[in-house]
């Protein structure tokens, strides 16, 4: 009978197999730091426009005094 053959890979080389690649990781890294930091400075500058505020409402938009009429004849 043939002895069934043994696996040459070590516990390291699993573990490797299972691992996503390096540039991977460095990608996925570089995209939460750069939301990070865009997520900052944004919070940083402040609105991006004149009387801008969120609405204490919970639902929907604050629409202020904008006309939503569109067309002519009103």
């Amino acid at each position: 009978m043939k002895q069934p053959q043994q696996s040459s890979r070590g516990a390291g080389t699993v573990l490797r197999a299972l691992a996503p690649p390096p540039a991977l990781c460095g990608f996925l890294l570089l995209l939460a730091l750069i939301f990070t930091v865009s997520y900052a400075v944004g919070a940083t500058a402040g609105p991006v426009a004149p009387g801008m505020h969120r609405s204490g409402t919970s639902g929907g938009t604050d629409m202020g005094d904008m006309d939503m009429r569109h067309g002519s004849g009103g």
